[in-house]
């Protein structure tokens, strides 16, 4: 069970008008600063707030409004709540979009396949409630308006929640084989011992070329200065 009221500030404009505990009483018991409460009591805070009455809706007993009046040391216990409120369900399917949201769908999900391509298509209908014909038309560029779509956070445009998406993206990881994932880390470098190796081979060939490019010029030379010498 939560340890904050029902609509706590609400609450706390409650208990400013009507009991005689302190700011930091009501603001321990609504979790709420007690310069927050003050600023209640001063009319500068929760302007146009309907105060809500504990006793009424049993979060708050009259005797303990009554120990904490009496004792300002003494810390208000909420009372456990008799009504039982079901357990939000999970809704299974598509995610349902507001109209006003339904035309940023595909820059959602051309965002999707750009940044999170591990993602399945059941995931991206889970996470922005489109079709899987609305997904293959974005990925082989046959969607109408292919030309004019421009990758969107879905987050950002309100059509999922971070944490839905980072759920998403952690089942896509655990689903992903671990051989596609060391693929994409692209091939490792040689060691160093590997790369600066010389082969055997290249020193005599590289020495006998010297020698052949040496012999060459002594050659050249010597026919010059044999020329020479005949002239003289």
């Amino acid at each position: 069970m939560s340890n904050t009221p029902l609509m706590p500030k609400a609450t706390a404009v409650w208990l400013v008008e009507n009991t005689a505990l302190t700011f930091e009483q009501i603001g321990d018991f609504c979790k709420l600063h007690p310069l927050e409460v003050k600023g209640i009591a001063d009319g500068e805070v929760a302007q146009g707030i309907k105060g809500l009455d504990p006793i009424a809706n049993g979060q708050l007993t009259r005797e303990e409004i009554d120990k904490g009046e009496k004792n300002q040391n003494y810390h208000l216990k909420l009372q456990e709540s008799k009504v039982r409120l079901p357990e939000p369900k999970r809704r299974k399917g598509p995610r349902y979009t507001p109209v006003s949201r339904r035309h940023d769908r595909p820059n959602a999900i051309l965002w999707l396949l750009r940044n999170h391509p591990e993602l399945k298509d059941a995931q991206i209908i889970r996470l922005v409630g489109t079709t899987k014909a609305t997904i293959q038309s974005i990925k082989d560029r046959t969607h109408w308006n292919s030309a004019q779509l421009a990758p969107m956070d879905p987050v950002t445009l309100g059509l999922c929640s971070q944490i839905d998406l980072d759920l998403e993206v952690q089942r896509a990881a655990k689903d992903r084989p671990a051989a596609l994932a060391s693929e994409d880390r692209g091939a490792t470098l040689l060691p160093a011992d590997v790369t600066t190796q010389r082969h055997e081979d290249d020193a005599p060939s590289s020495g006998r070329k010297d020698s052949l490019d040496l012999e060459t010029v002594f050659a050249k030379l010597g026919g010059a200065r044999k020329s020479e010498d005949e002239e003289d």
